[in-house]
């Protein structure tokens, strides 16, 4: 029976490993840097035996669960008589982060932006990449990324941790599907939406491929450039734009940390409902970028998939700051283990 699992996804799986590191390694080769090469080896080493564990954990969680003593019944959800946009939270890496399901947030969101209601409400969703960079951050940025007014866990490993630590989420809520799910929910309700992200040059060719895929939503699109500063010309015109059309639903598309700031720095000024920092999640929605198959997702294997799509460009943010994660968990375990002796 263990085999027959294996070979079927798992060899997928390995099929994907194979080519993530051949792509990096030979990235790394090919600028010479030697003694990086031994210092990224441990690091994967590292990562991957957790990796392997977390595999484990999927194949065979209930027996894993009951040595854990962790209950696939302590995941919560959003309980009965609440208003539509209040979640309970559970404290994570210094962020109290929503535990709430998927549609139900994605619901609760999409009718506060259908109520027309304000003031703007800002939400961020960290994965690990933004968990580990948020420790190297200054407390200009890190203060007002964990006031924003939702916080939901983008990736699994997020999800895992909060259960090995015993304040489990329900699930992950992640930028890319917030985005498809409200814009769907946007086009059907005829709802404005703007969008701030692209390169420029490509206003045309993303409206035409909104309007093809999202028909009936309204539309405020703008392009700023690689240089984009949240505070200077571009952030203000921005600003403006949105202020312009009033939408339900803005989405920043311009990666972290430029995003947030420019959501923080402007969230009082803005005449609209919701704001999502939400990174790369056009692409994904445009279908411009293929997402990892749903079975990796679940698996908690997106990272990878990503990974082995654009590793010259990504093998930094999973290889290097991806596997810093594992101490910031070490961390917040001994801080429980400390906390329960001191009870």
């Amino acid at each position: 029976m263990h085999g027959s699992l294996l070979s079927g996804r798992f060899q997928d799986f390995f099929k994907v490993r194979k080519i993530v590191f051949l792509s990096v390694f030979s990235r790394i080769a090919d600028e010479k840097h030697h003694k990086f090469i031994q210092r990224a080896i441990v690091r994967i080493a590292k990562m991957m035996s957790i990796l392997y564990y977390f595999i484990a954990r999927k194949a065979f969680g209930k027996a894993i669960r009951s040595m854990e003593g962790i209950s696939a019944m302590q995941t919560q959800a959003v309980p009965a008589g609440l208003s539509t946009m209040e979640f309970p939270t559970v404290p994570l890496f210094g962020l109290d982060i929503c535990a709430v399901r998927f549609d139900e947030a994605a619901d609760a969101l999409f009718a506060y932006a259908s109520a027309g209601a304000r003031p703007a409400r800002v939400i961020v969703t960290p994965n690990v990449d933004h968990l580990v960079r948020l420790q190297d951050a200054s407390t200009e940025f890190t203060e007002p990324y964990r006031g924003a007014d939702y916080i939901f866990a983008d990736g699994m490993p997020v999800v895992w941790a909060s259960r090995l630590l015993g304040r489990p989420l329900p699930e992950r809520v992640t930028g890319a599907d917030l985005f498809l799910a409200l814009a769907q929910k946007a086009s059907q309700a005829g709802m404005p939406v703007t969008v701030i992200g692209g390169m420029p040059g490509q206003e045309e060719m993303l409206r035409e491929a909104f309007a093809r895929v999202y028909p009936g939503m309204p539309l405020e699109l703008f392009c700023p450039s690689m240089q984009f500063d949240p505070l200077g010309a571009e952030g203000i015109e921005a600003r403006d734009r949105v202020n312009r059309q009033r939408p339900g639903i803005v989405f920043i598309c311009l990666g972290m940390p430029k995003q947030e700031r420019w959501a923080f720095a402007w969230q009082q000024q803005l005449d609209a409902s919701l704001v999502l920092c939400v990174g790369a999640a056009m692409d994904f929605a445009l279908g411009f970028k293929r997402r990892a198959p749903r079975w990796m997702q679940k698996a908690g294997l997106e990272w990878f998939w990503r990974l082995a799509s654009e590793p010259h460009r990504l093998w930094r943010r999973y290889i290097m700051r991806g596997s810093r994660f594992v101490g910031l968990l070490a961390r917040e375990l001994r801080k429980n283990s400390k906390g329960k002796a001191g009870r």
